[in-house]
């Protein structure tokens, strides 16, 4: 069920996968329904605190996925203007993910 992280990690995945599946679709949908629930909570009168631990939960699988296409991108051999390209896009996703 995990065989997938340690290859994610090494960057032993093909770039487009892990750009546009790990990070940009299943990192995606992990930040929005973390972000959902804990504004659920905290609407809901959950203290501030557990709703933030909420809100943080996908930061490790996040920092993965970033990772995971930032030595995607050292190994690709296309044009290398699409792996400069994919690490300042899942630079600028994680930051994105993680402050909204």
């Amino acid at each position: 069920m995990t065989d997938w992280i340690g290859p994610l990690w090494r960057g032993e995945v093909r770039l487009a996968i892990a750009f546009w599946e790990y990070a940009i679709v299943f990192g995606t949908f992990a930040q929005a329904v973390a972000t959902g629930c804990a504004y659920g909570a905290y609407v809901a009168g959950v203290p501030f605190w557990l709703a933030a631990i909420m809100f943080f939960i996908p930061a490790p699988y996040t920092l993965l996925a970033t990772v995971g296409v930032w030595r995607s991108a050292d190994r690709y051999q296309g044009p290398q203007k699409w792996a400069h390209a994919a690490r300042v896009a899942v630079v600028i996703w994680a930051v994105a993910a993680i402050v909204l």
